[in-house]
């Protein structure tokens, strides 16, 4: 979604450089991973050959421009076959390795780290104390607004994983059939959580139902991932007393706006945040919590292709429902989603395993699936 509003935007966005685009292209596809085939001298005691990795994309102001992997550069970026990494990279050293056993998920690091983002920027306090003690509450309630979209499918598991989070989480969504797949990815993470789907569309009190799951307590932690004023309104109603509010929503309406109680602000000490983006220590620590098989960003994955169809993928985004297009840019294959799998394998056997792998992973995109994929297509990763 970051790059359609890129697409639409053009010159006019904040992260391109100062030439025109037109003029001077850059690469699109910021976040990424690959395996390095080559390294200069400058590097070679610090990076190997054949090392998988990941990029973090935002290297902030240099030499007073915002160059940003995807946004800025003309011979760097996830949509390419190859890229030549500029030094910056290095030297801010974003060029991290990854050891886990698929690209897939070393290029879901980025989105995943922005989620970790939110989740350590939550608070709570105690009358005791001025301290903000960070994270959600631990055995506390959560909800999330707009929760199968693909950055609330990874909030959810994420919050499934974290053994000192919440003991209750909440998925608020209006369309049952992305509550269904919602359900069926996530259910065998749940563990001894309590994981609740719920429909608003089907609630005539939308508020009143859901704290009614909480016995009237309300929501400790409340995460809005859905830039609609009134999911936002909705959120602030149901908070708890000390309820920390989490805004990740990317509007691009700027004004987007929202009735908040401020009566609760000041006698219940409810507050808000909101974030865009993460710190290198999110993307080191969602990195590793992959590797740990501690969260599954393949939630967030609904479509696979090949390089050519990343441009009608990006374009028409809004368009085609269900959550990340996954690019796999040494291939030559449409863009197809994981629910049509069996379908194509009619034509393709090679999409009946992938079929098949999914379904042995919850219907999700997969290691065994990726390896299966590129072993297919003879995809040669070391030169």
């Amino acid at each position: 979604m970051s790059t359609y509003k890129l697409a639409q935007q053009g010159d006019r966005h904040t992260r391109t450089p100062s030439e025109p685009l037109a003029q001077h292209p850059i690469v699109i596809g910021h976040e990424m991973s690959g395996v390095i085939i080559e390294v200069g001298g400058k590097w070679k005691d610090k990076y190997a050959v054949g090392t998988k990795f990941t990029v973090e994309p935002d290297m902030d102001i240099i030499n007073g421009e915002v160059r940003t992997a995807g946004y800025f550069y003309p011979y760097y970026g996830g949509d390419s076959t190859y890229s030549i990494l500029p030094p910056e990279v290095m030297e801010n050293d974003f060029l991290i390795p990854f050891a886990g056993d698929s690209f897939f998920a070393a290029s879901l690091c980025e989105p995943s780290a922005c989620i970790l983002t939110g989740y350590n920027m939550m608070y709570h306090t105690t009358k005791q104390s001025h301290e903000h003690v960070m994270g959600v509450k631990k055995g506390g309630y959560a909800i999330v607004f707009g929760a199968c979209g693909p950055m609330g499918l990874e909030c959810l598991d994420q919050g499934l994983q974290n053994e000192d989070g919440s003991s209750m989480i909440v998925a608020v969504d209006v369309s049952e059939d992305r509550l269904a797949r919602a359900e069926q990815v996530l259910r065998p993470r749940a563990g001894e959580k309590q994981l609740i789907f719920f429909n608003s569309a089907k609630s005539e009190d939308v508020v009143g139902d859901l704290l009614a799951l909480t016995g009237g307590h309300g929501f400790d932690d409340a995460f809005v991932y859905a830039p609609v004023s009134a999911l936002v309104e909705q959120a602030d109603r149901l908070l708890a007393i000390d309820g920390c509010l989490n805004f990740f929503a990317g509007p691009v309406d700027k004004t987007l706006s929202a009735s908040i109680n401020f009566y609760n602000v000041h006698y219940r000490n409810t507050h808000m945040i909101g974030s865009s983006g993460s710190a290198l220590s999110d993307m080191l620590q969602a990195l590793r919590l992959m590797e740990e098989k501690k969260i599954m960003p393949a939630v967030m994955v609904t479509h696979i292709g090949g390089l050519e169809s990343a441009i009608d993928a990006t374009l028409n985004l809004p368009s085609i429902p269900g959550g990340k297009k996954l690019i796999y840019t040494q291939l030559d294959i449409p863009l197809t989603a994981i629910a049509d799998f069996r379908e194509k394998g009619k034509e393709d056997p090679i999409f009946t395993e992938l079929a098949d792998s999914c379904d042995a992973h919850d219907g999700c995109w997969n290691a065994e699936a990726e390896r299966l994929l590129l072993a297919h297509y003879n995809v040669d990763l070391t030169h």
